[in-house]
C-alpha cells in the first residue's frame, strides 16, 4: 500500500479493499489530484438503500445477502 492513509479513508467511504488499493496506489503513483481528476463519485454506502445494496451484493458475486440488515450488506460488500 502506497498510501495507506487514502486508503483507510475510502475503505471507510464503503469502497472495496481492492477499490481503495487501487486508487491509492495510483494516487501515489500519479499524484493525488490526478486521480481526482478521473474519478468518480459513489456515495458512502451509508446513504444507498437495503434494495441499492442487495443489487451491489449481487453484481459482486456475494450470496446470502437477502436475509441480511443494512448495517450487515454494508459491512459484507465492504470486507469484499
Amino acid at each position: 500500500m502506497k498510501d495507506p492513509e487514502l486508503y483507510d479513508a475510502l475503505r471507510r467511504e464503503g469502497a472495496s479493499e481492492e477499490k481503495a488499493a487501487r486508487i491509492a496506489n495510483a494516487a501515489a503513483r500519479d499524484g493525488r489530484s490526478r486521480v481526482a481528476e478521473r474519478g468518480g463519485e459513489a456515495g458512502s454506502y451509508e446513504q444507498w438503500t437495503v434494495p441499492e445494496l442487495r443489487r451491489r451484493a449481487k453484481e459482486l458475486g456475494l450470496t446470502g445477502y437477502s436475509g441480511k440488515r443494512k448495517d450487515e450488506l454494508i459491512e459484507e460488500l465492504r470486507s469484499h
